[in-house]
């Protein structure tokens, strides 16, 4: 029997980790709020396309003498570097009168006349949009996971369906808090892509989950007078090199994209990439020591009850 593994134990300090993290998040959310995209809460985007070198501080110094709104300023550029832009974004705007956007690119133009800069695309989102489009966003994430946790409680009622089903819940609930918590460390803007990271992610953590209650069920079977804590141990400590394996390559590949994005400066791939990598990260440490342990508590409580009765 192997017990090298003690899986509650790593679990309680895995907690104070994220306890950690979510401490941090949220002063850095005190302090600095959190960035949503226009999609999500409505307001304008302007972008213009340059050459040469620009600083966000420079452009950000223009638009105050002409925009009366709260804004953000960064900027992108293409992977061959033909194409450099930069975006300001206006909170709360439903739409730019055409006057002040001219009078914003006058201003820009006059102030670098060196840097040849044209309008490259603008667009608006009222709020009221905004707000149905979060909604949707939210609905798809929640069916989502709805949907796979049925389907894990109905795959796994031998061992114990909705405990393994909750269980599974409650890691997928760190991994998505763990995303949101890295954007605003990070200071990344919540959008679309992280919608697709956190659907991503759903994937890679259930299906990690399922590979150790799938290990559960097996050994149940082969060695049936194993504990509930043996048997998830010896579970873990199967399946712990594949799903670490399978973990690392993928992080790594993610990291290649961060990296990519950091020389390029390419801040849609960073708002995707970066949380993508913890949240990996994330669902690798909770499918293997927050739903098992969670898992092994409950069942442990419910064996004791039955006993007492």
């Amino acid at each position: 029997m192997d017990k090298t593994i003690n899986s509650v134990k790593i679990f309680k300090i895995l907690l104070i980790v994220y306890l950690c993290i979510f401490i941090v998040a949220g002063v850095f959310a005190a302090i600095f709020g959190v960035s949503l995209d226009i999609n999500f809460r409505g307001g304008t985007r302007i972008s213009y396309s340059y050459t040469g070198d620009i600083k966000n501080d420079d452009v950000a110094d223009v638009a105050k003498g002409v925009l009366d709104a709260k804004f953000t300023v960064s900027q992108n550029k293409s992977l061959a570097g033909d194409t450099k832009t930069v975006t300001i974004n206006l909170v709360g705007k439903k739409s730019l009168p055409a006057e002040t956007q001219e009078n914003l690119t006058t201003a820009l133009t006059e102030k670098f006349p060196d840097n040849k800069i044209e309008l490259y695309d603008s667009n608006s989102v009222s709020p009221s949009v905004a707000g149905a489009f979060f909604v949707k966003s939210l609905v798809a994430v929640l069916l989502t996971a709805v949907l796979v946790v049925v389907y894990i409680g109905i795959r796994f009622r031998k061992i114990g369906g909705v405990s393994a089903a909750i269980t599974a819940l409650c890691a997928l609930v760190l991994d998505l808090l763990i995303t949101f918590a890295v954007c605003i460390i990070f200071r990344l803007q919540i959008d679309s892509n992280y919608i697709a990271v956190v659907l991503t992610i759903l994937g890679y953590s259930l299906n990690d989950t399922i590979v150790v209650y799938d290990r559960v069920r097996e050994n149940k079977k082969l060695y049936p007078a194993l504990t509930v804590r043996d048997n998830m141990n010896m579970s873990i400590r199967g399946v712990l090199t594949r799903n670490v394996v399978t973990s690392v390559t993928t992080i790594l590949a993610v990291i290649t994209i961060i990296v990519v994005a950091e020389i390029y400066g390419l801040t849609s791939l960073r708002t995707f990439a970066i949380p993508m990598a913890f949240g990996l990260l994330s669902g690798c440490m909770t499918s293997l020591f927050v739903a098992e342990p969670i898992w092994i508590l409950w069942r442990e409580h419910k064996d004791k009850k039955a006993v007492s009765k």
